[in-house]
């Protein structure tokens, strides 16, 4: 794997990590400011997330799998993958495609963008 793959997918999992520790303090360092964040239920911004920790995880579990990065000119980097994951307090399991672009920010990487598709049948 590369560079910019080894770097952002650990920023990503880093996020994961947080949601399902309830760790508000290493969300919020991950995220932009400037934060968008699309979902099935609308969107969120960074104080939007990290206001969702304050009674705990929003995760109980979680698998990543079918990782890509690729550069998007210097300072930017799409990142694509699969996630299986259950909510904090849910016992059945979610499964979305991700998309998420991190910008380079001083020696590490910020998350700007996330948009999390439900994953359903095939398109024809």
């Amino acid at each position: 794997m590369s560079d910019l793959f080894d770097e952002v997918m650990a920023m990503e999992r880093g996020v994961w990590a947080a949601l399902a520790a309830g760790d508000a303090r290493t969300l919020r360092a991950a995220l932009a400011e400037d934060f968008e964040g699309l979902y099935p239920d609308g969107g969120a911004g960074r104080e939007d997330l990290i206001a969702g920790l304050a009674t705990g995880p929003t995760v109980a579990a979680y698998e990543l799998s079918q990782e890509r990065a690729r550069p998007m000119g210097d300072d930017h980097a799409l990142l694509t993958y699969h996630a299986r994951f259950r909510r904090a307090g849910q016992t059945g399991w979610e499964a979305m495609r991700v998309s998420s672009i991190w910008r380079r920010a001083g020696t590490g990487w910020e998350n700007t963008f996330s948009q999390d598709t439900p994953e359903g049948p095939p398109v024809p």
